[in-house]
C-alpha cells in the first residue's frame, strides 16, 4: 500500500461484485454474511476534509494491512439477527420495512389512515401478508416544512394501531423523534425505534432506548444543530455522512445500547441535494464499514421526481423500485417502502437471479 499519513482517515468501499465465489477462493469476500460477493475494495484516504488518495486494493491487500484489517472485518462480518417479539429478523438477504403513516400531512400518503386505527392495522396486516418483515408506524410527518406534532397527539395516533398490530404477531417499528412516544409505543408492543434524528432531537431518547434494550435505527439528516451539515454544504457527502453516523453509533454504544441492535440509515432526501443523494446511492456500500445493518429509505423520494420528469409522489413506483434494487445490489439489509407488494416481488426476482448465478454451471476448477 502507498505511504499514507498516519493522521489520514481511511475508508473501504466494497467494489467489483461477482456472481459467485466458486473458483475464487481467497480472491473474493462475502459482504456482511449476505448474498453478495466482491473482488476488491476502493481505499479512500482523507486528510483535513479532503480525499488525498483513492485506489483499488485486493481482498488480500486490505486484510494484510493493520490499519485496514479491522474495517474489512466489519464489512464482511455477518450481521446478527434481531429478535422482535415472536419474530426473528435475519439479515442474510434484503428485507422490506413497510411504511404505515398515521398523519394528515406526510408527503405521499398523509391522511390515508388518520382517525381509523382499525383500518390502519388491517392495512399493516395486509402488508405483512404481502411480505413486509417490519411495519414502521409513524404519527408525525418528516417532510420539509411539516409542523411539529405534540407528543400527546402523536401517541394518540400510533398507540391504538400498534396495539392491534402487536396482537397480530407483526414486527413493529415506531417512527418518532420523541422519548415519550418511544416509551408509549414500546409499551404498546413496538419492537424497534426508528429515529430520523439519531436520538438527538429529544434529550431523553438515548436513555429510553438504552433502558429498553430495543433495536434502534439511527438516521442521518442535515441539521447543523446536531453536527450534520446543511443542504448543499457537503464537500464530500459520502464521507461526511459516514463520519456522522459512526459518531452516533459510538455515542449510542457508550450510553449502553448494544452495537448488535443498531441499524444505520444514510437519510436519502433529508436535507440533501440531488447530487448529494446520487453520491450516497452510488456509494452505499461504504457504510458496511460501520459494521451495522443498513436501512435504505428512498421510496417515492424527491430523487425519483427529479430524475423522472417531475413525477408526483404517487407516480414514483418505477423509480422507487430502481432505487430499492440498487440498494439490494449493494447489500442493504432493510428497504423502507410504500409499495410493499411490488417491492417484495422485485426482491424475490432479484433473489432468484442471485441464487441461479450462485448455483448455476461454472467452469471446472
Amino acid at each position: 500500500m502507498p505511504d499514507i499519513p498516519s493522521a489520514a482517515r481511511l475508508y473501504l468501499r466494497p467494489i467489483q461484485f461477482v456472481d459467485t465465489p466458486i473458483g475464487r477462493d481467497g480472491e473474493v469476500a462475502r459482504l456482511a454474511g449476505g448474498l453478495l460477493w466482491f473482488f476488491a475494495y476502493e481505499l479512500i484516504a482523507v486528510e483535513n476534509g479532503r480525499r488525498i488518495l483513492q485506489r483499488t486494493l485486493s481482498i488480500a491487500e486490505a486484510e494484510a494491512d493493520p490499519r485496514l484489517a479491522p474495517i474489512a472485518a466489519r464489512i464482511t462480518a455477518p450481521r446478527p439477527p434481531l429478535v422482535l417479539g415472536p419474530r426473528t429478523l435475519r439479515f442474510d438477504q434484503p428485507q422490506v420495512m413497510a411504511i404505515l403513516n398515521m398523519t394528515p400531512d406526510s408527503f405521499s400518503d398523509g391522511g390515508k389512515h388518520l382517525g381509523d386505527p382499525a383500518a390502519a392495522a388491517q392495512s399493516g396486516v395486509d402488508m405483512s401478508i404481502a411480505g413486509a418483515a417490519i411495519l414502521d408506524v409513524g404519527g408525525e410527518s418528516t417532510r420539509p416544512g411539516a409542523e411539529t406534532v405534540w407528543e400527546g397527539d402523536e401517541i394518540a395516533r400510533v398507540v391504538p394501531v400498534i396495539e392491534r398490530l402487536a396482537a397480530s404477531g407483526a414486527a413493529i417499528s415506531i417512527d418518532t423523534r420523541k422519548a415519550a412516544v418511544m416509551e408509549a409505543a414500546l409499551a404498546a408492543g413496538a419492537h424497534i425505534v426508528n429515529d430520523v434524528s439519531a436520538l438527538l432531537y429529544d434529550d431523553r431518547a438515548l436513555e429510553v432506548v438504552a433502558r429498553a434494550g430495543c433495536p434502534v435505527v439511527l438516521m442521518h439528516a442535515a441539521d447543523p444543530k446536531h453536527g450534520a451539515k446543511g443542504k448543499g454544504a457537503y464537500a464530500d457527502v459520502l464521507v461526511d455522512v459516514y463520519d456522522w453516523l459512526e459518531a452516533r453509533v459510538e455515542a449510542a454504544v457508550a450510553a449502553g445500547v448494544d452495537r448488535s441492535r443498531i441499524v444505520v440509515d444514510p437519510g436519502i432526501g433529508f436535507g440533501k441535494t440531488l447530487a448529494d443523494n446520487l453520491a450516497l446511492m452510488n456509494g452505499l456500500a461504504l457504510f458496511h464499514g460501520l459494521g451495522c445493518p443498513i436501512l435504505l429509505g428512498a421510496s417515492r423520494k424527491r430523487i425519483v421526481g427529479a430524475l423522472a420528469s417531475e413525477a408526483p409522489a404517487e407516480r414514483r413506483l418505477g423509480g422507487s423500485l430502481a432505487l430499492a434494487l440498487k440498494g439490494a445490489g449493494l447489500g442493504m439489509q432493510l428497504l423502507r417502502v410504500h409499495d410493499v407488494f411490488e417491492s417484495v416481488q422485485a426482491l424475490r426476482v432479484w433473489r432468484g437471479m442471485q441464487d441461479a448465478a450462485l448455483t448455476g454451471p461454472h467452469a471446472a476448477v
